[in-house]
């Protein structure tokens, strides 16, 4: 017989003892892939329904995870007249979507903006029906939490949310309803039940709390309809608040979802009725209604303009330039008013609010501009802030001459 070389022999010595663990580990099933990170932000979404597509949007938090089984409070926002369609993404840019896009931070909701087709109406019952089960396919999916459900509407969506209030009262923990009511300008008609439609909403909605905004001088949704709804609201021991906005016409939505209150406001009701800071009952009877609300607030566009000297204008003005040395600003008195030129000579008027900050008086509600000072109390810059950026210029200074 041939003899094997020592090494042949331990070559077939390994191979013996490996052989068994390969064909163990040929056994085994491969170990599932873990599922990919679910993607976040603002998500094309579909849903078919009676045999028909339709398309929406979800937003999910950046935060949002798959699989820390987290419950997240989940809001229904239901967009105006303007925004119908059938892509599903033109209800995105207005409203509580356009807010998130700006502040994120302020907003961590799952938020589902169904899109109504044109020419149907969110107070059509087949468009109701499509929002819920929109709304429901989504609350499912991405396991959020039944007590901290809030629905949200503008204009034709304030609508259909006063709908769904209806018809559903329990389902929502808080509303936030903005240029809207209950009598629908396609249905005139309605008006004949002035005494009686608003108390009967009022009835159904109970003691789940809302926050109503609107322009004080709104042209196409009257302001009556939020004081009506309002009224009734108080008078049936409800909880409600009704922000009127000076100055503002139909759109009071930009201003009342930049309200840095009303995602907190939200946050603290529960669809039990229970209301953030309130001790809850410690016994096995039903919790207490919450106490009765009612606010009725007048909020300026601006601030009361402050009366300044000639000499204190007068230090403001000049021009102020860029990091980069190039001329941005030029800040004028005319008079006893400060006016503000940029570059491509548009000129703004200035309101003082305080002796350095100022304000626009024709302008944005939110925006700033504050002159700062060195130790001596000469000006060196001039600072615009509004709630998304900053923009800062250095007053530039001539050189004294000799």
């Amino acid at each position: 017989m041939l003899r094997a070389s020592p090494l042949l022999t331990a070559c077939l010595s390994l191979a013996s003892v490996l052989a068994p663990a390969g064909v163990r580990a040929a056994a085994r099933p491969h170990p599932s892939h873990p599922e990919p990170p679910q993607e976040t932000g603002f998500l094309n979404r579909k849903i078919e329904l009676h045999g028909q597509t339709y398309r929406f949007q979800v937003y999910l938090p950046e935060d949002w995870r798959r699989d820390d089984h987290k419950q997240w409070p989940i809001i229904l926002f239901l967009h105006g007249r303007g925004e119908r369609g059938t892509e599903g993404m033109w209800q995105t840019q207005i409203g509580l979507p356009q807010e998130v896009r700006d502040h994120p931070e302020r907003w961590p909701f799952v938020i589902v903006m169904p899109q109504c087709p044109n020419p149907s109406y969110w107070t059509d019952p087949e468009m109701q029906t499509l929002a819920m089960a929109e709304f429901n396919q989504e609350a499912a999916e991405f396991h959020t939490d039944p007590e901290r459900t809030y629905l949200t509407g503008i204009s034709l969506g304030g609508y259909g949310a006063w709908e769904l209030t209806r018809t559903d009262p329990h389902r929502w923990a808080a509303l936030a309803i903005a240029s809207s009511g209950v009598f629908w300008s396609y249905a005139p008609e309605r008006w004949q039940q002035i005494n009686t439609l608003p108390a009967e909403y009022a009835k159904a909605v109970g003691h789940t709390s809302v926050w109503l905004f609107h322009g004080a001088e709104d042209n196409v949704v009257p302001l009556r309809e939020s004081d009506l709804m309002y009224d009734a609201l108080k008078a049936s021991g409800g909880r409600v608040r009704l922000w009127i906005y000076q100055g503002l016409k139909h759109d009071s939505w930009t201003r009342a979802f930049n309200e840095p209150e009303l995602p907190r406001w939200l946050l603290a009701h529960r669809a039990d009725g229970s209301v953030a800071g309130e001790k809850a009952a410690q016994t096995a009877k039903p919790p207490a209604e919450p106490p009765a609300f009612a606010e009725r607030l007048l909020v300026p566009l601006h601030p009361p303009a402050m009366k300044l000297t000639p000499a204190q204008l007068d230090a403001l003005a000049g021009d102020y330039r860029d990091r980069a040395g190039r001329p941005e600003i030029t800040v004028l008195r005319q008079g006893e008013q400060l006016y503000m030129k940029n570059r491509v000579g548009e000129v703004d008027e200035m309101a003082a609010e305080t002796p350095w900050i100022f304000f626009y008086p024709n302008g944005s509600s939110i925006t700033r501009l504050t002159f700062e000072r060195d130790a001596q109390g000469h000006v060196t810059a001039l600072v615009l802030r509004d709630d998304r950026h900053e923009e800062r210029w250095e007053k530039h200074v001539q050189a004294a001459s000799r």
